[in-house]
């Protein structure tokens, strides 16, 4: 189990992405059950031994990340606004992130200002990606976030998001607005 260990922990260490179960039975040649066994030894000591790394579970994989606390003094190190994010970013993307797929012209709508530059600046820093197209007139392009956002903001999950809050447009609301931004782009 020793080798198997080491193994796992390499691969988690080198890949700058997460790791599924299978992606890592696939490169250490053993039995689900006996790598799954591993990663969560591996988890269970990085725990026990105060280490200042964690395995993450990021959306089905698994990867070895500093632990939060840490980040004030690994930030003093890195460049402090390399890969911060603009206001407009933020917003785009948390509309994105509550309702996806969405369309640009449905992000518009909600934050009152063209978003052309910002969708793009999210795809190239890979938060955002096109979901397809959605079947109205004109076929606009959907988009929705990718593991990378969850990667970004900490989440294993979309589920992860915290809950709007209680202010939040209804549903009914929401359906309105959808009816009314669908019948002005029909225009």
């Amino acid at each position: 189990m020793r080798s198997l260990l080491g193994m796992v922990e390499a691969l988690l260490f080198v890949s700058g992405d997460p790791l599924s179960l299978k992606d890592l039975t696939k490169a250490t040649e053993w039995d689900e059950d006996a790598v799954h066994d591993a990663v969560t030894e591996l988890r269970q000591r990085y725990r026990e031994q105060d280490s200042g790394l964690q395995i993450v579970l990021i959306d089905d994989g698994y990867q070895l990340a500093t632990r939060p606390e840490y980040g004030e003094t690994i930030g003093k190190l890195l460049a402090p606004h390399a890969n911060r994010l603009s206001k407009p970013a933020l917003e785009t993307l948390t509309i994105v992130a509550y309702r996806q797929p969405a369309t640009q012209a449905e992000v518009e709508a909600i934050r009152g200002v063209s978003c052309d530059g910002v969708l793009k600046t999210l795809q190239e820093r890979e938060l955002v990606y096109e979901a397809g197209r959605k079947q109205t007139p004109g076929r606009p392009i959907l988009y929705a976030t990718t593991t990378a956002f969850l990667h970004y903001f900490g989440l294993t999950s979309i589920d992860d998001l915290p809950a709007l809050p209680e202010d939040a447009p209804t549903e009914s609301e929401q359906q309105a607005a959808q009816i009314s931004l669908e019948a002005a782009s029909a225009l």
